[in-house]
């Protein structure tokens, strides 16, 4: 039956389409693969390309199929994402264009370079990236859904494991580090913040005269977003602080400049794009006041004190970090915490690379328990500040062991079963699929099997 109510389907799909597709482009574009009632397009598989490499990713063997049996993947899960009625949350979206955006651009150089390799308007790139960041959250809840509490381990499960391992395929630990930090940041003297106000309001009146916002947030605006003309894309409240988040809704009339507003990372004026029920799109100028010399030498023999002080005795580490501006740290005994997407994440461990690049250079060769001399490095705001850090332990590169890694093979454990309850779903729904696969792309060593099921068209 379903290889019946296949044909018909592969039949509707070439009447609508044609078996070539003209493609924007003029290009004669084909279908090369049909999974369910979704047909895969050549030009889906250089698309897929393209960006795979404009985000620096490597493509482990052979493009034109690994890419091809990705694509089927998804709609098998997207299909099962309809059954389950998933929706997916505005804000998600507008977060994830947003960092496509920022890392492709980053790895091209250019928002003018990534529009050329990429064959198409930013514009149009955000639309695509919206479904594709829509579609990969679909996908991922599915999974969550049909691994459910399957994979809660044992201790004897995960002793068991490791017991069963061959010696010299034992995971080898690298060495992690836990680190307590203290920050300081320099005063900003009035006549600086005044500089940076002044700046902004000449902003306004030259772009209520007629310049572009756009331009002038290419030419002078101190953020990432700057090479977009300011840009923010499509985002929700929770995006971003309280008090831009305000001032952004408050706006009404794109033709306006807003008041200046003070947030954690500097002074901003904005102006309103678009606005879509909760959603909102506006583009920004930031300028932060410079910090004097002298400020920062000011906050550094601050900081040099409290070394002293500590180390004479006269207070601890952890009592001194009810001093520090780092709100994340402060109510933790200035305890910092992991927030790259790695096995350490939400975790007090950093392996060396995960660790802000002054602070790795500042922990290299201390002792544990032992306290750095003062520093500066730049804060998650973008803000340059001065701290001191206190290296609080430090776990050497091992070969895996129980008892000191159990979590970490805890992790492998359940990743490996999460892997195995997958792959029988899929291989399941591929065989109750209808899937037509052109014979010119036929020619793979495909990671799943059962794609091929045409009989008499099979190689």
């Amino acid at each position: 039956m379903v290889r019946e109510a296949g044909k018909f389907i592969l039949l509707a799909i070439l009447l609508c389409s044609g078996l070539l597709v003209k493609a924007q482009d003029n290009v004669i574009d084909e279908i090369i693969w049909v999974v369910g009632d979704e047909a895969i397009l050549k030009s889906d598989v250089e698309k897929a390309r393209a960006l795979m490499l404009s985000r620096g990713e490597r493509i482990e063997g052979d493009p034109y199929c690994l890419i091809p049996e990705q694509l089927a993947v998804q709609k098998l899960f997207l299909d099962q994402a309809k059954i389950d009625s998933i929706n997916v949350p505005a804000t998600e979206i507008s977060r994830g264009v947003n960092r496509q955006e920022n890392l492709v651009i980053s790895n091209l150089g250019s928002k003018e370079k990534a529009e050329e390799y990429l064959q198409a308007s930013m514009n149009q790139l955000r639309e695509e990236w919206r479904e594709e960041i829509r579609n990969n959250y679909m996908v991922s809840e599915v999974k969550k859904s049909l691994v459910g509490k399957k994979t809660k381990l044992t201790p004897s499960e995960v002793r068991r494991y490791y017991s069963q391992l061959p010696k010299d395929s034992l995971p080898f630990i690298p060495t992690t580090v836990e680190v307590q930090i203290i920050t300081n940041e320099p005063i900003i003297p009035v006549e600086e913040i005044d500089k940076v106000k002044e700046r902004l309001r000449d902003f306004t009146n030259r772009i209520n005269a007629g310049e572009s916002f756009s331009t002038l947030a290419i030419m002078y605006s101190e953020d990432g977003s700057a090479q977009n003309g300011g840009e923010l894309g499509f985002s929700g409240r929770a995006s971003w602080v309280p008090e831009f988040a305000n001032m952004a809704f408050s706006l009404s009339d794109p033709k306006k400049v807003s008041n200046i507003v003070e947030t954690e990372y500097g002074f901003h004026i904005l102006q309103l794009i678009e606005r879509r029920g909760d959603l909102i799109n506006v583009r920004h100028i930031l300028l932060k006041p410079k910090v004097p010399e002298e400020q920062f030498n000011k906050s550094i023999a601050k900081m040099d004190s409290i070394c002293k002080d500590i180390k004479s005795g006269k207070f601890t580490f952890e009592d001194a970090t009810v001093l520090s501006f780092d709100k994340n740290t402060r109510k933790n005994n200035g305890l910092m915490v992991n927030h790259r997407e790695s096995s350490n994440y939400g975790t007090p461990r950093f392996l060396k690379e995960e660790l802000p690049p002054a602070v790795a250079i500042a922990v290299e060769n201390l002792k544990v328990g032992e306290i750095s001399a003062p520093f500066k490095m730049k804060a998650d705001n973008g803000k340059e500040v001065v701290a001191i850090v206190k290296l609080k332990s430090r776990v050497e590169g091992h070969v895996a062991n129980v008892s000191d890694d159990y979590q970490t093979l805890k992790e492998i454990v359940e990743s490996k079963k999460q892997e195995d309850i997958l792959k029988k779903w899929l291989q399941n729904k591929i065989k109750d699929t209808y899937i037509f696969v052109d014979k010119n792309w036929r020619n793979c060593d495909f990671q799943y099997s059962g794609w091929i099921k045409e009989e008499g068209l099979k190689k």
